[in-house]
């Protein structure tokens, strides 16, 4: 089984599908390896550093030839997939709501798409979810990025001048982004609260030494929701969270939003009239911008000035620490590779709950039942 490793494409994307460390871990499983030149470059991984490990260098079209697996960070413009074979697998994070119209397109290649932010939220997949490893870095990535863009310190700090007061900090979407927002602004030493639709997520921001924020008088979530996600609220629930959030977001010097609902544009978190009630210099960043924005007037790719709070809407969160999501993603990969690997077969077969999971495409037709109407 020959797996090629494609550089990515897409603007600003610096992460890679493969490393060194699992390259060598493939052709330990027996399969050969080629990377595409350059595929490495933006995660500093040298094309020698692949070939110290055993892994052919070279082209597209010599990677392609004859593979029967197809490795990306994003999935690959199928334009560039000229001589892939039938039936081989393209195993990337394929954005099949945002992306409809390619993953058609790889149907009509022939080729087996596998979306790996599919990959179902139970035990033995933890090790292969791309959504909470890279979910892990933009958490963490968001509070430094607030940092950058706010004038003051995020700790207390007593000297002989006067006292400097602790950041406070509002993160709004206790997932796994949520969580590591709020441990590193913890350790920076600001003031944290954090509120979710999902009551079983009180315990969570308790157990990180924050305060938890949450719509008493309205139901929201019991425990963790479809697949540890929220889903849409009732018109009561999100009229209430407005109105707790406008009489605590008013007091916060940052806040992170992380909200997000499979399939759906984000939710609105914060109208214009919330921003506007923050202090000056004051910062939200907005996790959720290249979805449709959990704040009005976020904007991707950039970051804006409105009513003199700084809205910071970075795209592609992980791929700016890429070095450390490139390994992630890369252990990603192998780990759900190599957990169906069949040494006879000398190829990984899939077991019907996750293969049934993640397979988009197959035979031509796109097959999942969240794509077919």
């Amino acid at each position: 089984m020959k797996i090629a490793v494609l550089k990515e494409t897409v603007a600003g994307e610096r992460r890679v599908s493969a490393t060194p460390e699992t390259v060598k871990k493939f052709i330990g499983l027996g399969a050969q390896v080629a990377v595409e030149v350059g595929a490495g470059a933006g995660a500093s991984i040298a094309d020698h550093a692949y070939a110290d490990v055993g892994a052919t260098v070279a082209g597209r079209a010599e990677v392609l030839a004859d593979a029967g697996i197809v490795l990306g960070v994003q999935g690959p413009d199928p334009d560039t997939l000229g001589g892939l074979a039938p039936g081989a697998w393209i195993v990337a994070g394929l954005n099949p709501f945002g992306e409809r119209a390619r993953i058609d397109r790889y149907a009509a290649l022939g080729a087996e798409a596998l979306a790996m932010e599919f990959m179902p939220r139970i035990t033995r997949a933890q090790s292969m979810d791309i959504l909470s490893s890279q979910s892990n870095l933009s958490g963490y990535k968001a509070v430094l990025d607030a940092a950058a863009e706010y004038d003051r310190a995020f700790p207390m700090m007593m000297t002989a001048a006067g006292t400097v007061s602790a950041a406070k900090v509002l993160v709004m979407g206790v997932g796994v982004a949520g969580l590591q927002a709020i441990a590193t602004a913890r350790r920076l030493g600001a003031q944290v609260s954090a509120t979710d639709v999902r009551a079983a997520t009180r315990e969570q921001i308790l157990s990180l030494g924050a305060k938890p924020i949450f719509v008493e008088k309205v139901a929201g979530i019991e425990g963790e929701g479809s697949g540890g996600y929220a889903t849409e609220m009732s018109d009561e629930y999100k009229a209430a969270q407005a109105e707790l959030v406008s009489a605590h977001i008013a007091k916060q010097d940052i806040v992170i939003t992380t909200a997000l609902i499979p399939g759906r544009p984000a939710p609105r978190l914060i109208s214009a009239a919330q921003v506007a009630s923050m202090k000056p210099g004051s910062v939200i960043v907005d996790l959720a911008v290249e979805q449709g924005g959990n704040v009005e007037g976020a904007v991707a790719g950039e970051v804006v000035t409105v009513s003199g709070v700084r809205i910071v809407g970075h795209r592609n969160v992980p791929s700016r620490l890429s070095a450390d999501a490139s390994a992630l993603f890369a252990r990603n990969l192998f780990n759900f590779l190599s957990a169906f690997w069949d040494k006879e077969a000398g190829k990984p077969v899939l077991d019907e709950e996750i293969g049934n999971a993640v397979r988009v495409t197959q035979g031509g037709k796109v097959v999942h039942e969240r794509l077919v109407s």
